[in-house]
């Protein structure tokens, strides 16, 4: 193992008198990659903030070794800005990047470069922004927009600026959720290369083949407690799903497709046109079916479920329920008709951030309910229902959304469709950033609802996750269905051969 760069010890964190670290540790050496891992709401990311700056400790002791002499020596740090002249950065799992600002000015920001008249000295900046842009393979003028670049182009703007402090050590914060495959590999061969260069990445992920391919040494925290660290050739994903939820991971068999009631279609969508150069689409849903749809970034599923939903307008396309024609114009005549959307974006489109988690679970009940008085011990039972069944890590209720982990959050935003109690839900990437545990939590009670007579949606960009889910698999290429296969076709070549146009429907 490589000279330790980092060590944290003792390190302890409240919020709220929640604790949320209690006493972890952990050691990051030169030229590793480093997982840290855990179920939402572990500390991950609290400990990472901590060393970044972000946050202060309660309780612990932080050394850092000297560049010059070479030792190790117990240091505060008291900022970001202080963290990352130390050579310790962090890519968030939310980008913070300045849409209004440029490429370069993002990466440079508060340290740019001054000509004469003590102004900015933009071509200084563009060609400084220029070199760090190709440490991290991104070919394009550091005087383009940030708002005009792909999630994945900001995340490698991101990297960038991490990179522009000479970082010793780089975290990564769930990276990929939002990234494409393509732009998932160009990052991993990022990481490769800066791991060859000597720097620590301490990589942040529920995905367990990137963290099995990627990294050197796991460490695990549980509840705001450290478990363990581990050598990642030495271990398997059912021990570290053991470390991590503390008992074996019990997977519910799969009840698939014989349970399907095939004789009832709840949802037919009849020459729907996606994009302008798109063919038409139609598919039907069976009752108490879980109905996947796959394709790559672009392929058009989020826009499908955006027309179903009334959000988009669906053209000339129809759609019927149990038979009967609709009109969806709004979301409102959606809901009234029973389907509910879970969206991709929670933050965006899901939540309410500055409301109670209360308030946002129950924000698409009130319009079912009959009487203008609420009842409080009714609402209570509804709300606490969901808490329970999704596990959601929180205070009280009445907490502030905002303040919960991105997988709480999204399990909130789950609980808010599920108390509406929609016949037809469209679940539009509903696993993303949520733990394993979490994950099988979820896809139980996906399989719930079904066995009660509900009928599931499910888009999904995980591979494993629509073998696994699914009882029928429609892919889309660029607007058009491309394959409909049974969950026994669904085998990873012809899903991803369809995903690429290669199959016609």
């Amino acid at each position: 193992m490589s000279e330790v760069v980092v060590k944290m010890e003792g390190i302890s964190k409240s919020f709220a008198g929640i604790k949320a670290l209690d006493h972890v540790q952990i050691e990051l050496c030169k030229g590793e990659v480093h997982a840290l891992m855990g179920e939402n709401g572990a500390g991950k990311s609290t400990l990472m903030k901590i060393m970044t700056g972000v946050y202060t400790k309660d309780e612990g002791f932080m050394y850092l070794r000297d560049e010059i002499n070479g030792e190790m020596r117990q240091i505060e740090i008291k900022s970001p800005l202080m963290a990352q002249k130390l050579g310790l950065s962090m890519v968030f799992q939310e980008l913070n990047l300045l849409e209004n600002m440029n490429i370069g000015e993002n990466i440079f920001i508060g340290r740019e470069p001054v000509g004469t008249a003590t102004m900015i000295d933009k071509k200084v900046l563009n060609e400084k922004a220029k070199k760090e842009l190709e440490k991290v393979k991104l070919d394009i003028n550091p005087s383009t927009s940030v708002s005009s670049l792909s999630c994945g182009q900001k995340q490698c703007v991101e990297i960038a600026k991490a990179l522009s402090f000479d970082a010793r050590v780089v975290v990564f914060d769930e990276p990929t959720a939002s990234l494409s495959e393509t732009e998932s590999r160009t990052l991993f061969e990022i990481i490769r290369e800066l791991r060859n260069k000597g720097v620590c990445i301490v990589y942040i992920s529920h995905r367990m083949e990137e963290v099995f391919e990627l990294s050197d040494r796991i460490t695990v925290f549980r509840n705001g407690t450290y478990i363990d660290t581990v050598e990642t050739s030495k271990v398997s994903e059912a021990d570290l799903i053991k470390m991590m939820i503390g008992r074996d991971l019990e997977e519910g068999k799969k009840k698939g497709s014989a349970y399907i009631n095939k004789q009832k279609t709840v949802l037919s969508v009849r020459n729907v046109t996606i994009f302008p150069n798109s063919s038409p689409i139609s598919f039907e849903l069976h009752e108490k079916e879980i109905l996947g749809f796959f394709g790559l970034v672009g392929a058009g599923r989020t826009e499908l479920s955006r027309a179903i939903f009334g959000i988009d307008p669906i053209g000339e396309g129809e759609i019927y329920i149990q038979g009967s024609k609709v009109h969806i114009n709004c979301p409102r005549d959606a809901m009234d008709v029973g389907i509910g959307l879970v969206p991709e974006d929670r933050k965006g489109l899901g939540l309410i951030l500055g409301m109670s988690i209360k308030d946002n679970m129950l924000l698409s009940k009130l319009g079912q309910l009959k009487s203008r008085i609420l009842n409080k011990k009714v609402l209570k039972e509804i709300t606490g229902t969901y808490i329970d069944d999704l596990g959601i890590v929180l205070r009280d209720e009445n907490q502030e959304v905002k303040e919960l982990s991105g997988g709480n959050q999204q399990k909130v935003v789950i609980a808010k469709w599920l108390a509406m109690t929609p016949d037809i839900l469209i679940l539009d990437e509903p696993t993303r950033g949520i733990d394993v545990g979490a994950k099988s939590e979820i896809y139980t009670l996906m399989r719930k609802l079904t066995e009660a007579g509900k009928s599931i949606i499910m888009i999904s960009s995980e591979m494993a996750e629509i073998q696994k889910v699914s009882d029928r698999v429609i892919v889309m290429h660029e607007g058009n269905i491309t394959g409909e296969l049974s969950i026994e076709e669904a085998t990873k070549n012809s899903i991803m051969q369809a995903a690429f146009g290669g199959i016609k429907a």
